[in-house]
C-alpha cells in the first residue's frame, strides 16, 4: 500500500531540472512546511517547527514544474510519500520524500496565471531558457 499525502509549503531550494540520457525529465526541490498557531491567551501568532520534504516530479509534471516554480514560491503538492532512514559516519536521520502527482501555486498567498502546455510530450523550452541538465 502506498501512502498519499497533500502538503502546503514554501519552495526552499531552487528547483533542479534534469533529463536523463533515456529522456526522462525530473525536477526536484526541498519543501519547507511550517505550522502557525494562534495563541488566544497572548493574542499572537506563533511559528511551529518546520517539516522538510524532498519533492520530486517526473515527465510532463517535471517539465511544467521547472518552468513554473521558483525558490520562495508557496505551493500545494500531492503525491506518494516515502520515509527513509539514513546513516553516515557522523550522523543519522530520516528523510521524507514525496513523488508528486500534482503541483501548483498556493492561491491563499497570491495569484497565478495558468497557461496550458502547447503539446504533451514536448520538452522544448521557450526561447531564452536552457536550464536542462542531461544525466
Amino acid at each position: 500500500m502506498t501512502d498519499h499525502l497533500t502538503l502546503t509549503g514554501l519552495v526552499a531550494t531552487t528547483p533542479r531540472h534534469v533529463v536523463t540520457t533515456e529522456g526522462l525529465a525530473i525536477t526536484s526541490f526541498r519543501l519547507a512546511s511550517q505550522q502557525r498557531r494562534y495563541d488566544r491567551s497572548s493574542q499572537q501568532w506563533s511559528d511551529g517547527e518546520t517539516n522538510w520534504y524532498t519533492v520530486t516530479a517526473f515527465r510532463e509534471l517535471a517539465i511544467n514544474a521547472s518552468r513554473s516554480l521558483n525558490k520562495g514560491d508557496r505551493v500545494v503538492t500531492s503525491g506518494r510519500v516515502k520515509v527513509r532512514d539514513w546513516t553516515t559516519d557522523e550522523r543519522t536521520g530520516t528523510s521524507i520524500e514525496v513523488e508528486a502527482d500534482s503541483l501548483g501555486h498556493d492561491l491563499l498567498w497570491g495569484t497565478s496565471s495558468y497557461e496550458k502546455a502547447a503539446t504533451k510530450g514536448s520538452s522544448a523550452h521557450p526561447e531564452g531558457e536552457d536550464d536542462e541538465v542531461v544525466l
